[in-house]
């Protein structure tokens, strides 16, 4: 017993056991914060994922440095990171960086132009289990190493990497959806605590990761969700949903090429154009189905923003389309049905593209027309001038231009054909009123009376004329009519305040006439117009008209000057009158220099 107690008490001593009992500090890593600011910061804002690989290998390159722990000179040698390597915090980052090294390449290789082959997808699975790794590799480190929240954060951020590889591989949803609703849990408690920047951060990444677990759940079968409400999720934005996004467009782009193996024809104004490329019926198909969420019964709901994203799409599809057909064109060779069938079905998708055209120039006026009224009431605001209305209109007369000679191009045209290039004419005319309304507009904010009075009465006759064309269509022309009768009202009532201003103005002006020549006064001393200073028990503006341009008279500038008082000035007066003493004998006689022997000789 003696012994033991020796014993028990040589090891309380033992400086060594002291040491292993020391309390060691914990790491303490914002993950969420550390990420998101790096994302958005290198790329990721504009989802460019190779300038963000770039900057983590070059993160990682400095660490290894700053750390002393590289891999060799010359030949590789590999040294792993294990818990009694991690001595300081930014052991940590390397493998943290190591993971968004790996999970960046794979989300390059996803964002492709055409999508990843077979290669590539491999390749692609492959990044992403490397990320799976080091995510596995942090978290367990971060349980050692780590404060309990730092740790929490880990492994939040290892469940979401495991639910993104397995999300990416097609299978074990189950599995994957475990993984994301773990990590959406840990985010949601995160999201309760800490300061006001952390908690936005954390409810954001919870509203990105909702969609992959909605996706999930309809994967299995346990959810309602139809192929709309996935759309609308995929309007969603975050690095976090990007996987997402693209395993939602691969699955539209297979679900519209088995579609699109069912159309063989275009249809438009009468005519049908047979398709023979698959990629042409997939551009047309995917076009088609983008014009339904902009013409149909949900589109009052949609944004404006949203609508001009749309179209861009629409766009981009319609000329894929184009460029399909005319590379077909050129290896069509010389069957002459063939190149007749592929020409008509260019200039039906180009009308077409030229109809969208219209449709969105005209949601720009309205929203510049919207924007226009409300000029005044929002300072914030980027004020909206009539002289970009009139801009946007020349474009509209622009496309309805084009759009009519591509129409009336052809030699066989049917009578669907010229109803449409009357339509396009008459909706010139339209558009010609509206123009030379905000002309007249645009000559009214600078004060040209006489010159607004004109285009007004012009617009107005130009609407009335449209009016009386567009009565004789049988079209859905309701829309527009109602349109040029506001028109035809706001160009007279305009027309008719422009009258009066003028005659206001010109009344005005002989009255200042009439008093400037009063004020002449025969001696030269012009009597000028006092400054607001000088006269404020007067009401009477001194800043005049906002529509003339003369300036105000507040207060004169540079101010006048003053007399003021200053110190007497001394004049040195006696100077002149004293008589200085001679000092003539004090200077030094000029006595003449001695010559040399020459000067001696001849004196």
């Amino acid at each position: 017993m003696g012994k033991d107690n020796q014993l028990s008490a040589m090891e309380v001593d033992d400086p060594k056991s002291t040491s292993s009992d020391q309390i060691v500090p914990k790491f303490s890593i914002n993950v969420l914060q550390l990420l998101k600011s790096a994302q958005m910061q290198h790329g990721l804002r504009h989802g460019d994922y190779t300038r963000y690989r770039r900057y983590c290998t070059a993160r990682l390159r400095r660490l290894y440095k700053s750390l002393k722990f590289t891999h060799g000179r010359g030949k590789y040698a590999k040294r792993t990171l294990t818990e009694a390597n991690v001595t300081e915090v930014r052991f940590l980052h390397v493998i943290l960086y190591s993971a968004e090294r790996a999970w960046s390449h794979a989300m390059e290789k996803r964002q492709l132009p055409n999508g990843p082959n077979a290669s590539q997808r491999i390749y692609l699975i492959g990044r992403l289990r490397k990320a799976v790794k080091w995510a596995t590799l942090f978290s367990q480190l971060c349980a050692v190493k780590a404060d309990s929240r730092t740790s929490l954060e880990a492994e939040a951020y290892e469940s979401y990497m495991k639910g993104s590889l397995l999300f990416e591989q097609d299978q074990n949803w189950d599995v994957a959806l475990k993984h994301f609703k773990s990590a959406r849990a840990v985010y949601e408690e995160l999201g309760k605590y800490g300061d006001l920047d952390n908690q936005v951060l954390c409810r954001e990444r919870v509203e990105e990761l909702e969609p992959s677990i909605r996706y999930c759940l309809h994967k299995i079968g346990q959810s309602n969700l139809q192929t709309s409400e996935l759309l609308n999720i995929g309007d969603m934005e975050g690095p976090a949903l990007d996987l997402f996004k693209a395993k939602l467009e691969a699955a539209m782009a297979e679900a519209r090429s088995q579609q699109a193996a069912s159309m063989t024809e275009f249809h438009w104004l009468g005519h049908r154009f047979p398709i023979s490329n698959a990629k042409t019926r997939v551009a047309i198909l995917k076009a088609q189905e983008l014009e339904k969420d902009i013409h149909g019964p949900l589109a009052e709901n949609i944004s404006t923003d949203k609508r001009l994203v749309i179209f861009d799409k629409i766009f981009s599809a319609y000329h894929d389309a184009r460029g399909y057909i005319r590379a077909d064109l050129a290896t069509a060779g010389s069957a002459e049905s063939v190149k007749d069938d592929l020409n008509g079905l260019d200039k039906a998708v180009s009308a077409v593209l030229g109809e969208r055209t219209i449709e969105r120039n005209l949601l720009l006026v309205k929203i510049a027309k919207s924007k226009l009224a409300k000029r005044n009431d929002d300072k914030n605001e980027k004020v909206t001038k009539p002289e970009e209305l009139v801009r946007l209109y020349d474009l509209l007369l622009q496309n309805t231009s084009d759009l009519s000679d591509l129409v009336s191009s052809g030699r066989d045209q049917k009578s669907e054909e010229v109803s449409f290039a009357e339509e396009c004419s008459f909706k010139s005319l339209a558009f010609r009123a509206e123009r030379c309304f905000y002309v007249a507009k645009s000559y009214s904010v600078a004060g040209k009376r006489a010159e607004a009075y004109a285009l007004y009465c012009r617009a107005r006759n130009l609407a009335e004329d449209a009016l009386r064309k567009l009565q004789t269509l049988d079209g859905n022309s309701k829309s527009v009519m109602k349109e040029l009768e506001v028109l035809c009202n706001e160009a007279r009532s305009n027309s008719c305040i422009e009258h009066a201003l003028g005659i206001m103005e010109e009344k005005r002006t002989q009255e200042n006439i009439s008093e400037g020549i009063s004020n002449i006064s025969l001696t030269g001393a012009e009597r000028s117009e006092k400054f607001l200073l000088e006269k404020l028990d007067v009401y009477e503006s001194a800043v005049g008209d906002s529509n003339v341009k003369s300036a105000p008279r507040i207060a004169p500038f540079p101010p006048a000057f003053q007399a003021i008082a200053r110190n007497p000035i001394v004049l040195d007066l006696a100077y002149n009158t004293i008589e200085f003493p001679d000092i003539e004998h004090r200077l030094k006689k000029d006595k003449r220099a001695k010559g040399g022997f020459i000067s001696r000789i001849f004196g």
